[in-house]
Parts: structure tokens; C-alpha cells; sequence
């Protein structure tokens, strides 16, 4: 099975998933599929406080590294009744409904609670319907995943990062596809393709002038070491949704489907403060080793670069008014 299944032959599965009956089992088996290990966050918050939560009516079986399904193919896995349970990116739902790529995008989501605020609002109602009736997946809650930000090799007497202005002429290391070159444009950088393997040495002899990541990353793979700040722009704030199987759901009891859904939504709490933590501790690390890690005008970052989608082949696929609905549940 490929992604260009059509959406006719998605809602066709999914419809014969929803009418097989229930298990004769006493408890109902959720197989979780995840291209993640088993000491990321996600995975580590799933089994300590999902799976126990559920324990009573259910057996959660986690399959980390992509070991049952390969990754990419989960969703579809879940649609025509092989598996229960995944981790989905708005990236891999924008394969199957391109509108969801409006969470994928630069300065849409705001922070954290943003996200949550979002998720649960009645915006994401035709979102989640769509998902449910065509693919037979439903989405549980959102899991934070952490903020992407701007490391310069140059120091602030240098290249101050304030407004996207700042970042004019500035060689930024953003990932290949069109759809990150075309946020780094929008951040105001000159956007340049680079293996992430060749960051390190490309920052080190200047072949480029910084690169957009997460502050864990910017520790694991020691960019510290060759860049002077960190303008923490946040352009993304990225995310997973919890997917469940819509059969398994519709087999449980009202009771046993409200235990389900706060478990899900406690699990993701508990990620999302710990991750929130991390990233706090990292601030206090990176300037520990002598970076300056600072704030630039978020407002001035974000409505530019929104500025930059309207109109654009990116934009194309998004609801009329969403994104200002999105905009009017944050700061």
C-alpha cells in the first residue's frame, strides 16, 4: 500500500474496518506502532501513564523502531484493520488531506499550550471528522514535540536577530524539501540545503552562517561548539497526534472510552511538561557554554512569515479563516 491511495479507497477500508465486530476477548489488544525508540518522550510517557490507565479493559503492546509496521504506513495500517494505535504528524496526515499542512507550517502554532488550545477547539472539528470518516483513524490529543530556533555562528555585536530583517544575507542550514526552504525565505534568511551530517563542518569553516533546530538537537550534536547564539524564534512548534483505531474506539463502552481519552490526554501532559522542562534546562546549558540565548519580536517573526504563505502553493489546501481562528486562541 503507497500514500496515492485514493480517499474513495481509504473510505471503503475504514468502513469495512467499522463494521467487524468486537473481539471475543476480555480485553481489547492496542498495538502501538512507532518509528520512535523506546526511551523517547513519547514512547516513555505512553507506557508509564497510558498504558496503565487502560490496563483494566485493555493491553497496550508498544512497537517501537518501526518494528511491526514500516514507518509511513501507520495510518494506513490502521485503516484497513491491522493495527490499533499510532503517532502521526500533521506532515503524514497532509499526505492523505492536504489541510493539514497548515499545522505543519511556520508560526501557527505559538507555543505549547497553543497547541492544546487548538487541538481541543471546535476549529479542528471538521479536521478530525475528516480523518475519522475516510480513514477510519481517530485523533486522541496532541503531543508537544518542541520548538525549532535559529543558531548563528556570529555573535550578537554581529548579527542581532530581532526582526526577520535581521536575517538578511545570513547563510541559514534548513532541510532540503521546498517546504523548508521556503520558511527559511520567510524568516528573512537566505536558505541553503545541507545534510544534516555536514552541519557541524559547514558551521565550523563557515560554508554557512547558522542552522534552524531544536535545542536537543543543538546539544546532541554539538553545534554549541562552533556557533556564538541562539535566537530562540520558535517558527515551529512541532507536534504528533495520538491515532486510534476508530473500530477500537467504537467497540469500547462510554465508560471505557472516557478512561481511553483522559489517559491519552494525561500521557501527552505528562511529555509535553517534561519536553517543556528539558528545553528550560538546555536555555540554562547553552549559556553555560558561553552562548547567548535570547528572545528576538516574536509578533514581528510571526506576522511576517505568515505574510509570506498567503497566496503561496502552500496555503492553497487551508480552510478559508482557519488561520485566523488559529491566531485569535493564542497571545
Amino acid at each position: 500500500m503507497t500514500h496515492k491511495m485514493t480517499r474513495h479507497m481509504l473510505a471503503a477500508m475504514a468502513a469495512l474496518t467499522l463494521a467487524l465486530p468486537a473481539a471475543a476477548a476480555d480485553k481489547v489488544k492496542l498495538r502501538m506502532s512507532t518509528p520512535a525508540s523506546e526511551t523517547d518522550q513519547r514512547s516513555v510517557a505512553l507506557a508509564e501513564v497510558f498504558g496503565p490507565a487502560v490496563a483494566e479493559f485493555a493491553t497496550y503492546e508498544p512497537h517501537y523502531n518501526a518494528s511491526l509496521i514500516a514507518q509511513g504506513s501507520e495510518l494506513e495500517a490502521i485503516a484497513s484493520g491491522d493495527l490499533e494505535m499510532s503517532i502521526a504528524s500533521a506532515q503524514e496526515l497532509a499526505q492523505f488531506f492536504p489541510e493539514f499542512s497548515i499545522f505543519a507550517t511556520g508560526y501557527v502554532h505559538q507555543d505549547a499550550a497553543h497547541q492544546v488550545a487548538v487541538f481541543n477547539d471546535a476549529l479542528m472539528d471538521p479536521f478530525k471528522k475528516t480523518v475519522e470518516d475516510e480513514l477510519g483513524v481517530k485523533l486522541l490529543t496532541v503531543m508537544y514535540l518542541g520548538r525549532r530556533h535559529v543558531n548563528l555562528r556570529q555573535c550578537r555585536d554581529e548579527v542581532d536577530v530581532q526582526t526577520p530583517a535581521d536575517l538578511a544575507g545570513v547563510n541559514l542550514r534548513m532541510p532540503g524539501t521546498d517546504a523548508w526552504q521556503f520558511l527559511g525565505k520567510a524568516l528573512g534568511a537566505n536558505p541553503t540545503p545541507m545534510a544534516f551530517t555536514e552541519v557541524y563542518t559547514a558551521l565550523q569553516t563557515g560554508s554557512v552562517d547558522g542552522q534552524d533546530n531544536p535545542l536537543p538537537t543543538v546539544v546532541d550534536a554539538k553545534f554549541y561548539e562552533v556557533t556564538c547564539q541562539i535566537a530562540l524564534t520558535s517558527h515551529l512548534v512541532d507536534l504528533n497526534y495520538i491515532a486510534l483505531s476508530k473500530a477500537t474506539w467504537d467497540s469500547l463502552s462510554a465508560e471505557q472510552q472516557a478512561t481511553l481519552q483522559q489517559a491519552a490526554d494525561d500521557a501527552a501532559e505528562s511529555g509535553r511538561q517534561k519536553q517543556l522542562q528539558k528545553e528550560e534546562d538546555l536555555v540554562a546549558f547553552l549559556k553555560e557554554q558561553g552562548l547567548a540565548v535570547y528572545e528576538p519580536d516574536l509578533a514581528a517573526f510571526r506576522s511576517h512569515v505568515q505574510e509570506q504563505y498567503k497566496g503561496t502553493e502552500f496555503a492553497a489546501s487551508w480552510p478559508e479563516g482557519v488561520l485566523d481562528q488559529i491566531n485569535a486562541l493564542g497571545n
